[in-house]
């Protein structure tokens, strides 16, 4: 099944996540199949930016969002 979710990068106390699309038996940090966006929780405003068009497309062949994603996205 595939997913899409977040993967931490950045160093401590300083979160930074990009929104990949993965296998969901993966593990968080594993390999993804494609970086679709990114998510700056540390920013003043909070900065987030998707490439809508690949993301319906991995919506259109079935990925899944995590609950964290749907959150952020408000899809």
């Amino acid at each position: 099944m595939t997913k899409i979710r977040m993967t931490r990068m950045g160093r401590k106390k300083k979160p930074f996540y990009r929104i990949v699309v993965t296998d969901s038996r993966k593990r968080r940090d594993g390999g993804w199949i494609e970086s679709i966006g990114y998510y700056n929780p540390v920013s003043e405003n909070k900065d987030m930016k998707i490439d809508e068009e690949r993301f319906n497309y991995w919506i259109s062949v079935g990925a899944q969002m995590s609950p964290t994603v749907k959150r952020i996205t408000g899809k």
